[in-house]
């Protein structure tokens, strides 16, 4: 048996377990070791390499585990003393997390991350450089999971409760990184530098002696009889293949295909990765000239051929931002993410209907249209313009030139009829989407590994043990603000505090095996 999902949550709602993860004793807390009673057995081996290469055999450096050869497999020996081993496919915000959170667990647990690219790179460059760490206006997990388009229902329950923005926020915090909240929740460290968070992370990896390892993708994965895992690692830049063995392997990929294929091979179903979070492309091309135009507060209503069903979520209210070849902002990108995989069936095509202001009524709109016309007769139309409306003068003159008025007329002039159709182009503007564009702060997709296939409260893959999952590899994404990297603080922390949880226990439970065969030994010589 495994120890219970229990043992894996805070102590307390007030993120007691987030304070040891910033000063964590030699061994685990009392709620952090599993009774012997309840925990399974974990067979113990070796971390085993294997190196073939027709290039020159100059040794690399690797860490001092033992070698084995693949054709070694079936015949392992298990020693009593011998360390368990974690192998991170991916090093990321999730899987650097949480080999730090696995390390810091179980100090004598052999980690070592495995990453194609460079480490954090996604975590470098997100928003615009600074890194939205987390979001701190959604504190509370059910409000917090409603920012998840694929996730949200899931993960309502104990997952965001074992760690929250609040405990990510301390964490980085007690690890010297100061951070502040902007008005819209999204937090950031206040140097505005993404390696500030970078640097913390990979430092404190290092630091606790987790094992780095880039430019190395694995391109297989098998299990042995005796449940040991075989991983195929392939260098990018030589002719050099590695056989990693591991008792424990967390794919933390994001939405590479590699970790989709490691998936696959050890018996899970993906659901196909469609984009999330990206912009729209408009088809008229004269909405270029109000690039750079931004819009406080918008209500977009985003309709789709042949979606027959009412998706409350379809209908945002926030900023948005006019671009050279359309819209953007929040509000437009997280339409982006709530229709990713209807958009995609669309060819991302379908029409928006945006609502400049929102709140007030379309009546109310033509009232103030038509006083106003009656109090600045003798003002030019292309000057002034309400201001009730919260609107800058280069899109006011868009909109007259759209009702093809001229903008030297005066207000007394406006007739009625062109100050009807203004207020209906406020209120329910539409415009054809032709297409998506890119969101340079974010790279998010829809789809992976099912959640249904891993249990939540500790990441486990429910096909395969002591396997796990965590981040964006997961049919998991969230709206722009913060909220992805959250998932993958909060879903490495998990997966992290899991492996070491089973690592002690078999550390734990390898002595006693021993004293009782021993005993029964001596019990029979006496018998004897």
């Amino acid at each position: 048996m495994r120890p219970s999902s229990d043992l894996l949550q805070p102590a307390s709602s007030g993120g007691a377990d987030s304070k040891l993860f910033g000063e964590m004793p030699p061994w685990p807390p009392p709620c952090l070791q599993p009774t012997l009673a309840t925990a399974r057995r974990t067979t113990a081996f070796s971390f085993s390499l294997s190196r073939r290469s027709n290039l020159s055999s100059s040794s690399s450096s690797t860490p001092a585990f033992v070698c084995a050869t693949p054709g070694d497999h079936a015949h392992e020996q298990q020693g009593d003393n011998e360390e368990q081993s974690l192998v991170v496919v991916g090093g990321g915000a999730a899987g650097v997390y949480a080999s730090i959170r696995a390390k810091t667990l179980a100090p004598r647990l052999n980690v070592v991350v495995i990453e194609k690219g460079r480490f954090l790179s996604k975590v470098k460059v997100s928003g615009g450089g600074r890194c939205n760490v987390t979001n701190g206006h959604h504190l509370e997990p059910m409000g917090l999971a409603r920012n998840y388009p694929r996730g949200n229902k899931e993960l309502r329950g104990s997952f965001f409760a074992a760690h929250g923005p609040q405990d990510t926020m301390r964490w980085f915090t007690d690890h010297g990184v100061e951070l502040k909240t902007e008005d819209d929740g999204r937090v950031f460290p206040v140097t505005d530098n993404s390696a500030s968070v970078v640097d913390c992370l990979l430092n404190e990896a290092r630091r606790l002696g987790v094992s780095l390892q880039a430019g190395k993708a694995v391109s297989s994965a098998s299990v042995t009889q005796h449940g040991k895992f075989v991983l195929k690692v392939e260098k990018r830049t030589a002719d050099l293949v590695d056989y990693i063995n591991a008792n424990y392997v967390l794919v933390a990929t994001g939405s590479s295909q590699q970790g989709y294929s490691i998936a696959a091979q050890l018996g899970h179903s993906i659901i196909s990765p469609v984009p999330s979070l990206f912009t729209f492309k408009v088809a008229d091309k004269r909405l270029a000239d109000l690039a750079g135009v931004t819009f406080p507060v918008v209500k977009a209503k985003l309709k789709l051929d042949g979606l027959q069903k009412n998706v409350p979520e379809l209908t945002q209210t926030g900023p948005m931002l006019v671009t050279h070849w359309g819209l953007s902002g929040p509000v437009v990108l997280r339409l982006s993410a709530w229709g990713a995989r209807e958009l995609h069936q669309c060819n991302y095509q379908g029409k928006l209907m945006v609502d400049f202001v929102p709140d007030i009524h379309i009546e109310d709109v033509k009232g103030i249209l038509f006083r106003y016309k009656d109090q600045h007769a003798k003002h030019k139309v292309n000057n002034t313009f309400p201001m009730e409306f919260g609107l800058v003068k280069r899109f006011w003159r868009f909109l007259l030139e759209q009702e093809s008025l001229n903008g030297d007329m005066h207000w007394a002039s406006m007739p009625n009829n062109h100050l009807n159709a203004i207020a209906v182009r406020l209120k329910q503007w539409m415009f054809e989407v032709v297409g998506k564009g890119q969101f340079k702060d974010e790279f998010v997709t829809a789809g992976g590994v099912p959640i249904s296939e891993i249990s939540l409260g500790t990441m486990e893959s429910k096909k395969q043990p002591n396997l796990f999952f965590a981040g964006e590899v997961l049919n998991v994404d969230g709206v722009t603000g913060g909220f992805n990297f959250q998932n993958a603080w909060t879903g490495g922390y998990i997966a992290g505090t899991s492996i070491a949880t089973l690592a002690l226990t078999s550390n734990l439970q390898e002595p006693q095996s021993f004293f009782q065969l021993e005993g029964s030994q001596k019990k029979m010589w006496i018998e004897r």
